[in-house]
This record gives structure tokens, sequence and C-alpha cells, in this order.
């Protein structure tokens, strides 16, 4: 999707910088052509040497270097890309931006620029959440600027909280979604409801203990951005991970299946309903109200029920039905077998099969392999990014209903 692209690259100051490396990567190996410029502060972190290896262009900071400016310019180096992006993206880059302040070569390419312009904020804590930063943000999304995070987790300071910058994978599809706003793709989904379910569900035996799965909710985390990013009205029914909610969509919190259930009921009618959670098969017939002790066989002789299906009882809405209903079948062996079985068993419209064996690295990793399974046949999908699948899905299902 970025063959024949050109990105400038602004390396702001902060530990994120390094981050950057892997951005530059994975956009080179979209086919991306990608220019950076180096603060003086991005440059405590990472090196001009490390930029350029890996774009393979010359890396730009000076804003008074004759040579430099003869070769292009600033005017030019910011006009030659087709999309500007910031990252990181310090407090102090984006006071600059809002203030069209020009006084080094990333604050005067980004007030000379034409272009569209993204930024991927990280910074501390109580910075990102300061009211001046906030007005900033505020006034560059007027503007027309786009953003993407910050997330929310530990930070090098040893605080914990908002101001992490996005994942480069996160990053990248923000750069392919603001690509595609040029080419009138962002906003297909316009119009469109959705509901996405994601992560595991937490089935109580006892106040202590619970029957749970390894999912880590980030499949389905990435497709409900995806879907909001591409303009659908979208609600997320997660249960318990440790993933930020996305921005841009309604996020619903539960624990177990029956609450999950009766969330996704709460937010009919939708048009579209991806169940991407894993969601325990089994959960104990009788939850203890204290906590069982192993020494009275209390625990030998528990007894499980079986849950809702929730992808079933969708597809099975009557005129509530949402028009396309998605599952996943994450299968240990035989995977496009057990998710055929699995599109005609549950009655829904396509099904996403994935390998979890031991060793396949899907349950909380970043990456996914998909079979798309419809009535009409398989799509073997290379392995990708989950960020990437979501994408990809979302083209998809615009595709499919008409948008």
């Amino acid at each position: 999707m970025l063959t024949g692209k050109r990105v400038l690259l602004i390396v702001s100051g902060g530990i994120a910088a390094y981050k950057s490396l892997e951005l530059i990567r994975r956009l080179k190996e979209k086919g991306a052509a990608v220019r950076c410029i180096l603060t003086k502060a991005g440059a405590q972190f990472v090196t001009p040497l490390s930029l350029s290896a890996l774009s393979g262009e010359k890396v730009y900071g000076e804003l008074f270097d004759l040579t430099d400016e003869a070769e292009m310019g600033h005017i030019q180096l910011s006009r030659d890309a087709d999309l500007l992006v910031v990252a990181p993206a310090s407090a102090d880059i984006l006071a600059k931006m809002t203030q069209g302040r020009a006084d080094d070569l990333a604050s005067t390419a980004l007030l000379a620029t034409d272009k569209p312009v993204l930024v991927a904020p990280a910074m501390n804590v109580r910075m990102w959440e300061h009211a001046a930063t906030q007005a900033n943000l505020a006034t560059l999304k007027a503007r027309g600027v786009a953003t993407v995070g910050p997330n929310e987790g530990d930070m090098a300071c040893g605080e914990y909280g908002f101001g992490r910058m996005a994942e480069p994978a996160e990053i990248l599809a923000a750069i392919e979604a603001a690509l595609n706003a040029r080419k009138g793709l962002l906003g297909a989904l316009s119009g469109l409801r959705a509901l996405v379910t994601s992560g595991p569900t937490h089935e109580p035996i006892d106040p202590v203990r619970y029957i749970a799965n390894r999912s880590s909710g980030k499949q389905g985390h990435a497709i409900a951005a995806a879907l909001a990013r591409h303009g659908a009205e979208t609600t997320l029914v997660s249960g318990p991970s440790q993933l930020p909610d996305p921005p841009g969509l309604k996020t619903v919190h539960v624990e177990t299946a029956q609450e999950m259930l009766a969330a996704c009921r709460a937010a009919l009618p939708v048009e579209v309903a991806v169940c991407a959670a894993a969601v325990a098969d089994w959960r104990a017939a009788n939850a203890a109200q204290q906590k069982l002790k192993k020494d009275n066989g209390s625990l030998a002789a528990l007894q499980l029920t079986q849950n809702p299906d929730i992808l079933a009882e969708l597809s099975a809405a009557g005129a509530q039905r949402p028009s396309l209903v998605i599952g996943f079948a994450a299968e240990t062996e035989k995977v496009v077998e057990q998710g055929r079985a699995k599109l005609a068993r549950k009655g829904c419209d396509w099904i996403l099969a994935n390998d979890v064996a031991p060793g396949s690295a899907t349950f909380g990793g970043d990456d996914n392999r998909i079979h798309l399974i419809t009535a009409e046949g398989v799509d073997d999908w290379p392995q990708m990014t989950k960020v990437e699948v979501a994408e990809r899905l979302c083209r998809q299902i615009a595709t499919t209903l008409g948008h």
C-alpha cells in the first residue's frame, strides 16, 4: 500500500526515539521512501548514522547548512514528501507547531509544508496531561494534523500512565490511513455501526481463582481501532486486557462470557459484528462465595457448565442480526478444516481461522496469519502484523458491503 510513497520522518527528543528505527524498517518493507530530519534533542537518543543506514538516505538536521539548502532547501524537503510524520513528537515540538515557530530545520519544515502531517506524541504522563499540551493538541487537530497514540503504560521515568509513544505497527497503520485519506479511502465505513468483541473472559471459580485463556486482546483491539479509523461507529466489548482503550470509539469492559453477551445485545443493532474475543467455553456451575480449600476436596469436585455461544447468538439474532457476522477460529491443528466446520456450525458469514498452537506466538504476539473462510472458499493471507490484519479486514468489509 505504500509503494512509491515518500515519508519525511521527523525524530524529536525522547527515549521513544529508538522506536523510530523500527518504524523506518517497516516503512521500507512496505515500499515507502523515507527521509529523516533529526532534531538536536533527538540526536541525544539515536544517531544520524543509524537513521541513514535504515532509510538509505542522508539525514538532515541543521537549518543553516548551506550545502543542504543548495541541494533541496527546507521548503523542497517538506514538499517532496507525501506525508510528514513526527515520531516521537515531544511536548516541545507540539508547542512549536502550535505557535508556528521556525527556529530549527524540523519546525521550519513543518511550517513550510503543504502536505498532511501525522504526530505520534511521546512524553511523561504529567506533561501529557498538562493543560498546555492538551490545548496545543486540540489546536493542531483543528488545523487538520492527525495523531496516533499515545498509549498507556510504564515509562522510562518510572511513572505509569498515558504518554508512551504508539508502537511502530500502530504508527504504520496510521500512516496508511492518512495516505488513504488523500485518496478518499478513509471514511470508507462511514454510516456503518460495528460491534467488536476482544480479549479473554474470566470465569470465577471463587473470589480468588478463575478460568481463562491466553488471549491478549491485541487482534480484537486492532480491529476495533481500524473500524473506527475508517469511519464506523464502533462499540468494543472487551474482556480483561492490559491494552489501553482505542481512541474514537465506545469501549465496554466486562469480565465474564455472560456479561459479554449482555453487552453485545445492548449494542445491537449494528451492520457489522466481529467476534474476536476468546470466550471461555466453560464456567463454574456454582461459583463459590468464599475461597475454596484444596484440603477438603472441593476443587476436585468442581462442576463446569457451558458458557453462552456469543457468535452463534449474534448469527441467529433475527431482525437484529448484523448484515455481516465475522468470527474467529483459534485452532492448534487442521486450522482450515476446523474453521470451515465452525462456519457451518455457528451460522456466521465469515470465519478468520488462525493457528494458536504452541510455538506460533499468536496469543500475545504482534503477528497473525489468517485464513479467511467464507461460503465461496478460503483466502489464505500471508503472515502480517495484527494491525495490518485489521486494515485488510476493513477493506474486505468495505468492499463486501458496498462502501
